[in-house]
C-alpha cells in the first residue's frame, strides 16, 4: 500500500494539475446546459454529453427516462475482480435550480467563466463541478491504465431539485456498491448524516356545501344545523401541528443539529370556493423535517395520530376527520416529495479513508459534521448503501444569484476523488 501511495496517487495528482484547464473546461460544458428545475424535462442534451463522454472511455451505459425529457444515466467501469474487491458509487444530479429574474445576475448564468480564482455559473456549486470531477477522474483512470479490481459506478440523475427520488431507482437498477459518495454540496466537508424531509397534504372536507346565507344556522344557538367551515376547522389542525412541533423540540434531539431542527411547516393553505359559499374544503401543505435516526414513515404516522386525536376533541372534526396524503413522485407532478434521512457510522472505513486522503491533498483534516439540508444521499442509504455526502460546492452560494465555486477546492476535490477511487476499488472485501 505504501508503494501504491507513492507511485500511483501522487502521480495522479500531478495529472490533475497538468490537465487543470481540461477539468475546468469540462465543468464549463456541463454548466452551459440550462437544464433548470422547475420546469425540468430539459436534460436530454446535458445527459447526451455525459453519455458520450463516458462511452468514449469504455463505460457501459444504462439510460432510462422516468419523465420524458429527463433521461438518467448509470455508467459502469467494471473491475477486474468485482466479487473479491469493493465497489464504489459516485452519485450526482445534473439538474440545477431555477435562476429567477436573470436581470439580478451580473452575467449570463449559463455562460460560465473563471475570475479571481472562482468558477461562475448556475450549477457551479450545486453540483455540476462534482459531476465533472467524477467524470474527469474516470477518464484519467482509463487513460493512465490504472487497474480497478472493484466496480466503479457513476449515477448522473435528474429531478433532485424537484424531489423526484430518481437516485433510488438508480440504486434499485444496480449494480450496487459497497460505499457511495454523493457529491452534493457539503462545503468541502465530510457529512456522515442528514435529516430527512417529507411533504404532506392534510385535507378537511364537509360532506355538504352551503350558501353563505346559511352560516348563521351553523354558529348561533338554535340554528339546528350541524355543519362547519373547513377553513375554520383547519385552524385547529394548524394549532395542533404547532403543539406537536413544540413537543418534538423538547423531547427529540440529534448530535450535530441545533435543538428544534425538527420542524412542521404549514407552508401552503388552499380552501373555499367563493365568498358566497361556506368553505366546504380546505387543504394544508406541510413540510416536515426530521432527524437522521428517524424515517419518514414513522414521522408521518406520528403526525396522523396526533392530528386525529386533535380532531376527536372537536365535535364536527370527530365526525369528519381530516385525510392525509404523504410524499409524492415529484414537486412538479403531484406537489409532493420525500428525502430520506441518512446515518453513516463515524468509524466506517470509507469515511476514514476519505478523511485521510482529503488531509493529504488539502493539508488539513476535513470537518466531519451533519448536512444542514437534504440530498439524494438519503435514497442511497434507504437502498442499504453506506453513503457520505462530500462535494466541493458552497451551500451559501447554491441556488443564489451569481453562483460560483473556488477553483482550488474544485481541483483538490478531484484529486481526492481520483485517489479514493483507486484505493477503495482495490480494497479486498472482508
Amino acid at each position: 500500500m505504501k508503494g501504491f501511495e507513492t507511485d500511483l496517487v501522487e502521480g495522479l495528482w500531478q495529472e490533475v494539475d497538468s490537465r487543470q484547464d481540461r477539468l475546468i473546461e469540462l465543468a464549463k460544458r456541463l454548466i452551459g446546459f440550462p437544464n433548470v428545475s422547475p420546469p425540468g424535462r430539459n436534460s436530454t442534451g446535458a445527459q447526451a454529453f455525459v453519455q458520450d463522454y463516458l462511452e468514449s472511455i469504455g463505460c457501459s451505459i444504462d439510460r432510462w427516462e422516468t419523465f420524458p425529457g429527463d433521461p438518467n444515466i448509470i455508467a459502469v467501469m467494471p473491475g477486474t475482480s468485482p466479487e473479491q474487491y469493493k465497489s464504489l458509487i459516485l452519485n450526482a444530479h445534473i439538474d440545477v435550480a431555477e435562476v429567477g429574474d436573470t436581470s439580478a445576475w451580473s452575467f449570463d448564468p449559463f455562460k460560465p467563466f473563471v475570475r479571481d480564482g472562482r468558477l461562475y455559473g448556475r450549477g457551479a456549486s450545486d453540483m455540476k463541478t462534482a459531476l465533472a470531477a467524477f467524470m474527469f477522474a474516470m477518464k484519467v483512470i482509463r487513460e493512465k491504465n490504472v487497474e480497478l479490481k472493484g466496480n466503479l459506478i457513476l449515477h448522473s440523475v435528474t429531478g433532485e431539485e424537484a424531489g423526484e427520488g430518481i437516485t433510488f431507482q438508480a440504486a434499485e437498477r444496480g449494480p450496487s456498491g459497497d460505499f457511495a459518495v454523493a457529491g452534493d454540496i457539503s462545503d468541502f466537508k465530510l457529512q456522515n448524516g442528514q435529516g430527512g424531509v417529507i411533504t404532506g397534504w392534510i385535507t378537511v372536507q364537509s360532506p355538504k356545501t352551503y350558501h353563505d346565507g346559511i352560516r348563521s344556522k351553523m354558529i348561533h344557538a338554535g340554528g339546528g344545523l350541524f355543519a362547519a367551515s373547513a377553513v375554520e376547522k383547519m385552524a385547529k389542525i394548524i394549532q395542533g401541528l404547532g403543539e406537536l412541533e413544540r413537543h418534538w423540540a423538547v423531547t427529540k434531539s440529534y448530535p450535530g443539529f441545533a435543538p428544534g431542527s425538527n420542524t412542521i411547516n404549514p407552508a401552503v393553505i388552499e380552501g373555499g370556493r367563493h365568498a358566497a359559499f361556506v368553505a366546504d374544503k380546505c387543504a394544508l401543505w406541510i413540510t416536515v423535517h426530521f432527524y437522521p435516526d428517524e424515517n419518514y414513515e414513522t414521522v408521518a404516522r406520528e403526525i396522523e395520530e396526533h392530528i386525529l386525536n386533535v380532531a376527536k376533541a372537536d365535535p364536527w372534526l370527530k365526525e369528519n376527520p381530516p385525510r392525509f396524503r404523504w410524499g409524492g413522485k415529484s414537486m412538479l407532478v403531484d406537489r409532493g416529495e420525500i428525502f430520506p434521512s441518512l446515518e453513516l457510522e463515524q468509524n466506517h472505513p470509507g469515511l476514514q479513508m476519505l478523511e485521510e486522503l482529503h488531509t493529504r491533498v488539502v493539508g488539513e483534516k476535513p470537518v466531519v459534521d451533519m448536512c444542514p439540508t437534504v440530498t439524494d444521499a438519503g435514497w442511497l442509504a434507504k437502498a442499504g448503501i453506506p453513503t457520505v455526502i462530500y462535494g466541493p460546492g458552497e451551500l451559501d452560494l447554491a441556488h443564489g444569484v451569481d453562483e460560483s465555486i473556488s477553483v482550488k477546492d474544485f481541483v483538490d476535490y478531484t484529486k481526492v476523488i481520483l485517489s479514493f477511487i483507486c484505493r477503495w476499488c482495490n480494497t479486498p472485501r472482508e
